[in-house]
């Protein structure tokens, strides 16, 4: 595991391209892409950027139930406002959140999975340590699935409702299986309120109560933390 420290996120951002600008080169052809607040600047600097993806194809980590592209909380209106409108895909898939059968959508996306080997993994992690929506106490060798938010998760999204009761409940995510599969995986995290997840996926036990803890167990991870989140780190 290799850890950033950097003073913002526009230096952060700016390590993630680098990165993904050498693993495109090197031939990386599918994505494995992240929304929340983390990766923003870094998609700001990816459609800056000369990057030509019309050969790449994309999976996401997850989509709430519930939410489609009509709304302007989904994962998929994201996507769209923050990296795909301006640098469009071969492919994109995401995760249905407005599929009538929830089962029969897990085979769909568990599949597409298969299909399509993740290159480059982007993640952020929450406060809990979750990455995707895989909560404390997730399985390490589960794959896509539907799952229950934490009520901490609940509470750190509803910020971004007008009514903190419009919240999901529930999301469809990857599995931590599906995104240990990666070939190179890249977590970004910032400010004070991720330090605690931070020292316990990079210094504390591998434990499935620290869902991100597995990511020491990777082979090619790297962590681009500010000085707030790293604070708690002693190594």
């Amino acid at each position: 595991m290799k850890v950033f420290v950097v003073k913002d996120q526009v230096e952060g951002a700016g390590i993630a391209l680098d990165i993904l600008k050498q693993k495109m080169a090197d031939g990386a052809q599918v994505l494995g892409l992240a929304t929340g607040s983390s990766p923003i600047e870094f998609y700001k600097q990816v459609r800056e950027s000369e990057l030509d993806f019309s050969e790449v194809t994309s999976v996401n980590l997850d989509e709430y139930v519930g939410l489609g592209e009509d709304s302007d909380q989904s994962y998929v209106y994201f996507m769209k406002e923050h990296l795909f409108n301006a640098k469009p895909f071969k492919e994109n898939h995401l995760p249905n959140g407005l599929a009538a059968d929830l089962d029969e959508e897990l085979v769909r996306y568990n599949a597409i999975l298969e299909e399509h080997p993740v290159d480059f993994q982007i993640l952020g992690i929450g406060r809990n340590g979750h990455i995707g929506f895989n909560e404390p106490g997730a399985s390490f060798d589960g794959v896509a699935r539907v799952v229950d938010l934490a009520p901490s998760t609940i509470e750190a999204n509803a910020r971004f409702f007008a009514d903190p009761e419009e919240v999901p409940k529930q999301a469809i995510s990857m599995g931590i299986a599906n995104i240990m599969a990666a070939k190179t995986i890249v977590l970004m995290a910032y400010g004070p309120e991720k330090a605690d997840a931070i020292k316990a996926t990079v210094e504390g036990t591998v434990t499935e109560e620290v869902p991100a803890s597995v990511l020491q167990n990777h082979d090619d991870v790297v962590l681009i933390i500010d000085e707030a989140a790293a604070s708690k780190l002693t190594k």
